[in-house]
């Protein structure tokens, strides 16, 4: 195999210019951990990442945070601190073959020159699962370190095999003080930022812009280029960058939504509370964010119909009806008139009485049916449509309700084994005040069935005692 070429005049002048050409943001990533902003809770003085970087003691790590919160920034300090062998992939465009080449090479490296592969993988969570099971047993055995970044929950996207070698640190999106200082060093660089072009940011548009970024320093940095790249020259060849000239580089703000990942189950979680806890304001927020973002309309009306019978239920009868309605609505309306029926369903809910009583009751029933012998159909409530059935006892002692002068039977309803029970318990709120009312005979009963079992008891003990 012939010696592998190095590098030439050639490459770094290419190199160079790729460099200059990259976008503000990539030219302004941190080279080192002193420059890297933010993360505090991860790479400030005395964590253990820092220490372990700074050490050159490296260990597998999967890094989740928000696009722009600086992943692949710290993946590039990594790489540009340690003395292990750095390798680079991006799980959009590597396959398994790359993955086996780089196991390869990294297994080789170690047996020849004792030195470690450090294996970036940028977006690992679009690895598959075959593709994510290749890197497992290299990790296991040491021949590389992992460094996996993702937006998604590792939980969710990350083998639990692997997710179980490697430890995960979570970032969070850039505080506005943090991306304001990103921006105001990206301003004055000469080098690397727009120092050059002797940009100058208004306060009223550097305010916007850090608001509109929403944490995301990519967002940031690539709408300043675009305003001030845009912008000609002024009097002393500087360039004032006023707020419609971010508005226009930006056009709309930076959504942290994904209608697929962590953020979809998050939000429907908080505008589910919301409803439980009777937050209009919170609940009109939530289903906002998540109609901004791009949900279903439809996936949030099923949702709703959820809301009504689990938290609602019998206390408010036209919650569900409510909720009915608005599915009809976002389905022959569409968007955006239908998003008003969703928030008129919203709103109703919130203000609507609570109760889960129909949920417990299901629940509480659904329990026994899995958890006791499934008895027979009581005789007494089936149905005799043949001779052989009557004479079988089909239909024998049953009362119709009909005929009673209460309009209703206490007559048992359920198996031998289960009688007595009760799911269903109203609350005294809204409509389920007056079931409560309605359903009190239910205690009668139980009371007159509890009485009658005594004496039974008491008529055997006495009947027993009597012959001995």
């Amino acid at each position: 195999m012939p010696p592998k070429r190095g590098p030439t005049l050639f490459d770094a002048q290419r190199a160079t210019t790729l460099q200059d050409q990259a976008p503000l943001a990539t030219r302004m990533r941190p080279r080192a951990l002193e420059e890297y902003l933010g993360q505090e809770q991860l790479v400030g003085e005395g964590r253990l990442l820092r220490r372990a970087i700074a050490n050159d003691q490296l260990f597998s790590i999967i890094l989740w945070g928000p696009p722009g919160s600086g992943k692949t920034t710290l993946a590039q300090i990594i790489a540009a601190s340690t003395q292990a062998h750095f390798e680079p992939l991006s799980a959009v465009s590597a396959g398994v073959a790359d993955l086996r080449r780089v196991m390869q090479e990294a297994k080789d490296r170690l047996g020849m020159f004792q030195q470690r592969t450090v294996l970036f993988i940028d977006e690992i969570h679009r690895f598959n699962k075959s593709q994510q099971d290749a890197v497992l047993p290299f990790v296991e055995d040491g021949t590389i370190i992992l460094i996996g970044a993702t937006t998604e929950n590792p939980s969710f996207e990350v083998n639990s095999a692997l997710l179980s070698r490697a430890r995960v640190f979570p970032l969070e999106a850039l505080a506005d003080e943090v991306l304001g200082r990103l921006v105001d060093r990206a301003l004055s660089d000469e080098e690397r930022g727009l120092g050059k072009l002797k940009a100058l940011l208004a306060a009223d548009a550097r305010g916007y812009l850090i608001n509109m970024a929403n944490g995301d320093a990519r967002v940031a940095l690539n709408a300043l280029e675009a305003a001030a790249m845009a912008k000609p020259p002024a009097i002393g060849a500087t360039r004032l960058i006023t707020l419609d000239d971010i508005r226009d580089a930006l056009q709309s703000r930076a959504t942290r939504y994904d209608k697929h990942g962590e953020l979809h189950y998050d939000a429907i979680s908080a505008l589910h509370k919301s409803v439980r806890d009777s937050d209009p304001d919170g609940a009109l927020y939530w289903l906002g964010r998540m109609l901004d973002g791009g949900e279903a309309p439809l996936y949030i009306a099923r949702r709703l119909v959820r809301m009504a019978v689990e938290d609602i239920g019998l206390a408010d009868p036209q919650a569900l009806p409510q909720t009915i309605a608005a599915q009809q609505a976002v389905h022959f309306l569409g968007q955006p008139e239908g998003d008003l029926a969703l928030a008129q369903a919203v709103i109703y809910l919130c203000q609507a009485p609570k109760s889960n009583a129909v949920y417990r009751a299901y629940t509480a029933a659904l329990k026994d049916v899995a958890e006791t012998r499934n008895e027979p159909v009581p005789l007494h409530l089936r149905n005799a449509p043949t001779g052989l059935m009557k004479n079988l006892g089909y239909g024998r002692g049953y009362e119709y309700a009909h005929d009673l002068r209460a309009g209703r039977s206490d007559q048992e309803h359920l198996p031998p084994n289960l009688v007595g029970r009760i799911y269903y318990e109203p609350t005294r709120r809204g409509f389920e005040a007056q079931i409560s009312q309605r359903l009190a005979w239910r205690e009668e009963a139980q009371a007159r069935r509890e009485a009658e079992a005594q004496q039974r008891k008491d008529a055997a003990e006495q009947e027993q005692h009597e012959e001995f």
